[in-house]
């Protein structure tokens, strides 16, 4: 008997174990649905350190994918891409710029690149990345430490990827949009911990 509990207990405390994931796991809830990202805090540990201290916050509850890049929306002769674009500009643009700039973590130290379903901070100079994210659909080298689609070459800050949901992103990626901006917005109910 009391060998047949060991065996369950071992069973048991293996499968739980196996089904947690070494990397963080957040949630952003659509009203197209649920997307899961995962974080990869020992790559880009500032980048993850500061969008989680976000989600734990709430800073994202009533927040809205607002921009999407296609092949068709951008300018003829400017580098091509195709991402959406999320976070508070749309709903709380206040208090967007009231939050400090994080370091910028480039893919060359990071080793994290612009792939297919990647999730990154947006910015303008190096350091100015705050609260605002962009998932990649299809893979943007542009972005990475080097490309052609930021005029200083520092890329962008990569951070962790879709894992869940892909469907979502895509649906979201063919919402209407008018001139680089859904129309309306696609509203992000919140960004949570799983």
């Amino acid at each position: 008997m009391l060998k047949n509990s060991v065996w369950l207990l071992l069973f048991a405390l293996a499968a739980c174990t196996g089904q947690k994931s070494q990397f963080p796991h957040v949630e952003i809830r659509t009203k197209f649905g649920d997307i899961e990202l995962e974080l990869y805090t020992q790559q880009a540990p500032v980048t993850t350190a500061a969008f989680l201290r976000y989600v734990d916050s709430g800073l994202y509850d009533n927040a809205s994918f607002y921009r999407i890049l296609n092949t068709e929306n951008q300018p003829s002769n400017a580098p091509k891409s195709e991402l959406i674009q999320g976070g508070i500009w749309g709903s709380n643009y206040k208090r967007l710029t009231k939050l400090p700039g994080i370091a910028h973590e480039t893919t060359q130290q990071t080793k994290l690149l612009h792939t297919d379903g990647t999730i990154s901070l947006a910015r303008q100079e190096p350091g100015t990345a705050r609260s605002e994210f962009f998932i990649c659909i299809g893979d943007q080298p542009g972005y990475d430490y080097g490309g052609e689609n930021n005029p200083d070459g520092q890329g962008y800050a990569a951070f962790g990827r879709v894992v869940k949901g892909r469907d979502v992103v895509t649906k979201i990626f063919h919402a209407p949009e008018n001139d680089q901006y859904f129309d309306p917005q696609v509203s992000i109910y919140s960004i949570k911990r799983l």
